[in-house]
């Protein structure tokens, strides 16, 4: 048996190659959520689309983790039935949501195709268009973060008393890879392609491979799982019950690294729904140009993220990089907002900060929390980040929209390509900078805690 067992979690070719597989879900997923921030102008101008209507296009993915708790629900559901049903539902959901963003935008559906009508019919001040992707971006929503949570259970089922600082470096890095290329290159396949929608058509595609690709780690979780009843025959009752859902919220370090959670991520996806269009606008680049400069945070995550994960199993100190990545945070977002400093450097900075704080935070609450809860405590933690994946890409959508009633940058229906009246970013990169700061109060609620409850996040993840 011992053999066997080494055939698997035991066996770090096997069990890196599964990292490397359930990474690329993830991955998919995040290009998926990114490919649309650099088509942020062709969408307004070909489906008469606001600034404030794409804030509520990008909040749609949050809509079902927000007000339904879906995300919760889905670790609850992960929790009582296992990574390989839950992964094959909601993996499956985020596919199909890609499909239908990508049907919302198709020339097909633009020329009355199914459902275009029905569409047409209510809330007529929003283009057919715009609802058909609402509701694919809502689907993908309802999967998606709770497939993260599937990926996030089975990393600490591989590398739990291993090296698992690192492995949630290694994929989290790979997964904002995806985010990178989304932005890097979704604008020029707009461009290349004889319809700019086939962007987005083929970030739905990756979708489809990602759902493909777990049903083969499928195969190797049915393995693990028998070993892992082998070994287990000692009679043992760790099965999840519902009632250990309320003591989540009993725990102090908990309820802190949930709020650093909610606060840190609140001030980096929405921003980067927006980043494209805000150095289009500050620093007048091109479609293409705008989008290549926004991937450079994500360029520094994917690397520096396995990095930091790596120190946090050698040395520890995931508190006190918290704090740091939380300050670094905010700072970046100051300096965006008021200076004309080449955005290159914070935004090398703002990708420092990205690694920063995840690479120390989700294998803290490995220690936080036990592993028979942990589906549940990461699913209420993306439920509680989903209000404000919800709130912020509509405020920030709003603010810009009324602070910027009568500018315009580019028309691009004739393809002129110069600026008129350059929108001011200035109050909504703002907002994302006073996140940042009660994400650092947070995070030193977080490590007074620490220190009276003996966690020990400052000691090394696998201590």
């Amino acid at each position: 048996m011992e053999n066997i067992r080494k055939a698997l979690k035991d066996s770090p070719r096997v069990r890196w190659g599964i990292l490397f597989l359930i990474a690329f879900v993830q991955a998919a997923n995040y290009y998926f959520y990114d490919s649309l921030s650099p088509l942020k102008r062709l969408l307004e101008d070909n489906f008469n689309i606001s600034s404030a209507d794409y804030g509520l296009l990008i909040a749609a993915y949050s809509l079902p983790n927000t007000f339904l708790l879906m995300a919760i629900f889905g670790g609850v559901i992960l929790d009582k039935i296992g990574v390989r049903k839950t992964g094959f539902l909601f993996v499956g959901l985020m596919a199909i949501g890609g499909m239908i963003t990508a049907y919302g935008a198709s020339e097909y559906y633009s020329n009355g195709g199914f459902g275009y009508s029905f569409f047409s019919s209510f809330l007529t001040d929003y283009s057919p268009e715009l609802k058909m992707m609402f509701l694919g971006r809502l689907f993908f929503g309802l999967g998606a973060e709770t497939s993260i949570v599937v990926v996030s259970k089975i990393i600490v089922k591989w590398f739990k008393g291993k090296e698992l600082a690192f492995a949630f470096g290694m994929k989290i890095g790979i997964a904002r890879g995806g985010s990178a290329l989304a932005l890097f290159y979704s604008a020029e396949i707009a461009e290349a392609a004889t319809h700019w929608t086939l962007a987005i058509w083929f970030a739905a595609i990756l979708l489809l491979i990602a759902f493909l690709a777990f049903l083969v780690y499928t195969i190797f979780d049915v393995r693990l799982d028998r070993q892992i009843k082998q070994v287990n025959l000692n009679g043992n009752d760790d099965r999840f019950r519902f009632a250990d859902i309320g003591t989540l919220f009993k725990n102090k370090s908990f309820i802190y690294v949930t709020l650093l959670c909610l606060t840190f991520y609140s001030a980096v996806f929405p921003f980067q729904a927006f980043s494209p269009d805000f150095l289009l606008n500050k620093f007048g680049m091109s479609l293409t140009q705008s989008g290549k400069i926004a991937s450079i945070l994500y360029w520094v995550t994917m690397f520096a993220t396995p990095l930091i994960g790596l120190f946090v199993d050698k040395f520890g100190k995931s508190a006190s990089i918290m704090i740091f990545g939380s300050v670094l945070l905010t700072l970046v977002h100051l300096t965006l907002a008021f200076t004309n400093l080449n955005p290159v450097i914070p935004l090398v900075l703002l990708g420092i900060a990205i690694a920063l704080v995840p690479a120390a935070m989700w294998p803290s609450v490995a220690k936080i929390i036990p592993e028979k809860r942990i589906g549940s405590a990461y699913g209420a933690m993306f439920s509680i980040q989903n209000l404000g994946l919800f709130a912020f890409p509509i405020l920030a959508g709003f603010i810009l929209e009324t602070t910027n009633k009568n500018s315009e940058i580019y028309n691009l229906s004739d393809g002129a390509k110069s600026i008129i009246t350059p929108l001011n970013y200035t109050y909504t990169i703002l907002i994302f900078a006073v996140l940042g700061l009660f994400g650092f109060i947070f995070a030193l609620l977080l490590k007074h805690e620490d220190k009276k409850s003996g966690y020990d996040l400052e000691l090394p993840s696998n201590a």
